[in-house]
C-alpha cells in the first residue's frame, strides 16, 4: 500500500516518529557531558532572542548615548569602560549599527549560564534543578531584558558570573575528591577572562576580582600561588591602563571634580545634618564651589549624589581647582564626625545592604530602567554632532513582542514585590544562606568560596556608591538565582562521585607490588 493511500492519522503518525527518531538522533551526537549545557544555552539563547527582537537594537540610557557619541566623534575619555567604548566602535565600523553587540552580549550570558551549570552538576545538582534556574535567569523580565542593554554594567556582570561558575567547577573539584592542586588549561583561560573583565569593564571592578581570588586562594590549596599571581595580573594591568597607557593613547581623564564627587556629596550630607562641624574658613572653601544653599539642599538627600554633582549651581571649573582643600576638609570631617561621613557612604549604598527599598520622596526607591527611548535622548545634544544619531532609536523586530515585553517589564515593576525581583542585597543574602548550608552538610568550608563574588559586589558597593541603581548589583541576582539549584541537593552527594561509586569503579590508589 502506498503512503498516499495511508490514513491521514497514520501518516501524521509516522512523521511525528520521524521527526522524534531525528532529534534522539541529533541529540545522540552531543557526547553526555555536553548535554545539559548544550540545552541550557539553546534555551537561554531562545529567550535572549525574544528580549532582542522585542527591542532591537538594545535598550539604551543616556550612557549608551555618550558612549556612542565619545567613540564617533573623538572624544574617548576614561570615565566610562574604554574597553566597552571601543567594543561599542568596532561594533558600529564593522557592521554600522548596535544590534550585533547585543546580540553578542546574550550569546555569552548563555554560555555562562550553561557553563555555570555543567559545574553545579560536580556539586550534586542535578540539571532538572540547575537548567530551571538558568532558564530564570534569561526570561524573566529584570535579569533577561538586562542582557539587551547598551551598558558596560551589562558585560561586567557577565564576566561576574563567569567568575563564580568556573569558581563552581573548581570547588566542585575538591568537594569530590578531584582536585590535583592544578587549575586545566580551559579552567585558567576562562578564569583569566572573568577576573579581567571586572576589572576593565567597570572602573571600581578591581577589588571584586581581587575578593573573589581571595576566597580561591583560600580554598584551593596548591593553586594559591597561581591564583594570587592572576589577580596580581590582572589589577596591575587594569591600573596600568588607567593610569598610563590611556593618557599616553591620548584618552582623556576624567576631572578631579568627577573622581571626588562622592566625597563632596558626604560634605553635603554632613553640611546638612550638622553645620556646627564646619568652621567659618570651611564655609567660605564650600561657597566658592557653590552657594550653601545648594550643600544644604543636595545633603538633605543621602541616597544620592548626583544631585549635588549634576546641579547646575555647582561650579565644576572651581570643584577641580580646589580638589586638595576640599579633600582635605572631607578628611577632617571623617576623623572629627566619622558617623556622618560613615553614615552619608551607607545611606547612599542602600541598594548594596538593605533588603526593602527606601522612601520614594527620597529617590531611593531602586533605580531601574525605561523601556523606550526618547526622541531628544534625554537632553544630550552633543550627540548631535555624530554620525551614528540616527541609530540611537527602538526599531522593535515585532510590535507585537515589543508589547508583551513592556508589558512584562512593566508587572514586574509592581513595588510590594521590587525587594525580591529588583533587590540585589536579597539575592546577597540567599546566595550565603545556601553557601553556608551547602558547606555544614558536605563539611567542607572550602565551598564557602562560592560566595566570593557576590561578597566581592556587595563590599565595592557598599564602600562607594552614587545612587541606587539595581545594575551595579545586577551580578548577584544572577548568582543567588543560580545558587537556588542548591537547595534539592543539600543533602546529596556529588553527582560524579555518586556515580562512580555505583560502579564501583572509584579511582583508587595502586595497590603496592609484591
Amino acid at each position: 500500500m502506498s503512503d498516499a493511500r495511508l490514513p491521514s492519522a497514520v501518516q501524521a503518525g509516522g512523521s511525528g516518529v520521524t521527526a522524534a527518531s531525528k532529534v534522539r538522533a541529533l541529540r545522540s551526537r552531543v557526547p553526555p557531558a555536553l548535554r545539559l549545557p548544550v540545552a541550557v544555552f539553546l534555551a537561554c539563547q531562545a529567550c535572549y532572542l525574544l528580549w532582542w527582537a522585542a527591542f532591537y537594537p538594545g535598550l539604551m540610557s543616556v550612557d549608551s548615548v555618550v558612549y556612542t557619541w565619545q567613540v564617533t566623534t573623538g572624544h574617548w575619555r576614561s570615565d566610562h569602560s574604554v574597553l566597552y567604548n571601543a567594543l561599542v566602535r568596532l561594533t558600529l565600523d564593522v557592521t554600522g549599527d548596535l544590534s550585533a553587540l547585543t546580540l553578542l552580549q546574550t550569546v555569552a550570558m548563555s554560555a555562562v549560564l550553561a557553563h555555570a551549570c555543567a559545574g553545579l552538576r560536580t556539586l550534586g545538582v542535578r540539571g532538572r534543578w540547575s537548567a530551571p534556574a538558568a532558564v530564570a535567569c534569561a526570561a524573566t523580565p529584570p535579569l533577561g531584558s538586562f542582557m539587551v542593554f547598551v551598558w558596560k554594567d551589562v558585560p561586567f556582570t557577565i564576566c561576574a558570573v563567569l567568575v563564580f561558575a568556573v569558581s563552581v567547577r573548581l570547588l566542585g573539584r575538591r568537594a569530590h575528591g578531584t582536585w590535583n592542586g592544578r587549575l586545566r588549561r580551559s579552567e585558567l583561560l576562562l578564569l583569566c577572562t572573568g577576573l579581567l573583565g571586572v576589572d576593565l569593564f567597570r572602573n571600581n571592578g578591581f577589588p571584586v576580582s581581587v575578593i573573589a581570588s581571595l576566597a580561591l586562594l583560600l580554598a584551593l590549596p596548591g593553586a594559591r600561588l597561581l591564583i594570587a599571581g592572576l589577580a596580581a595580573a590582572t589589577t596591575t594591568l587594569t591600573l596600568l591602563l588607567a593610569l598610563v597607557i590611556y593618557p599616553a593613547a591620548g584618552i582623556e581623564q576624567p576631572s578631579k571634580a568627577f573622581l571626588y564627587n562622592l566625597h563632596y556629596a558626604d560634605l553635603a550630607v554632613t553640611y546638612a545634618r550638622a553645620p556646627g562641624q564646619f568652621t567659618p574658613d570651611d564655609l567660605r572653601l564650600l561657597a566658592q564651589v557653590a552657594p550653601l544653599s545648594t550643600w544644604h539642599d543636595a545633603g538633605t538627600n543621602c541616597y544620592v549624589s548626583d544631585v549635588l554633582y549634576y546641579n547646575p549651581a555647582l561650579n565644576r571649573t572651581a570643584a577641580t581647582q580646589l580638589t586638595e582643600p576640599l579633600v582635605r576638609l572631607w578628611w577632617r570631617t571623617l576623623r572629627k564626625a566619622p558617623q556622618e561621613i560613615l553614615g552619608a557612604r551607607l545611606c547612599r549604598a542602600h541598594i548594596a545592604w538593605a533588603v526593602f527599598p527606601g522612601p520614594a520622596d527620597k529617590d531611593a526607591r531602586t533605580w531601574t530602567y525605561g523601556t523606550s527611548i526618547p526622541a531628544g535622548l534625554w537632553g544630550f545634544s552633543p550627540i548631535e554632532d555624530s554620525p551614528y544619531r540616527s541609530l540611537l532609536k527602538a526599531r522593535p523586530l515585532s510590535r507585537a513582542l515589543n508589547h508583551a515585553a513592556t508589558f512584562g517589564r512593566s508587572a514586574f515593576g509592581v513595588p510590594q514585590l521590587e525587594w525580591l525581583l529588583w533587590r540585589g542585597a536579597t539575592w546577597c543574602y540567599a546566595t550565603y544562606a545556601l553557601v553556608v548550608l551547602l558547606a555544614r552538610a558536605r563539611r567542607r568550608r572550602a565551598l564557602l568560596a562560592l560566595a566570593g563574588v557576590s561578597l566581592g559586589v556587595q563590599l565595592t558597593v557598599l564602600v562607594a556608591n552614587p545612587a541606587p541603581c539595581f545594575r551595579y548589583m545586577a551580578a548577584p541576582m544572577f548568582i543567588g538565582v543560580l545558587c537556588l539549584s542548591l537547595i534539592p541537593a543539600l543533602g546529596a552527594e556529588p553527582a560524579e562521585r555518586s556515580r562512580t561509586e555505583n560502579r564501583g569503579d572509584l579511582i583508587r590508589p595502586a595497590a603496592p607490588s609484591a
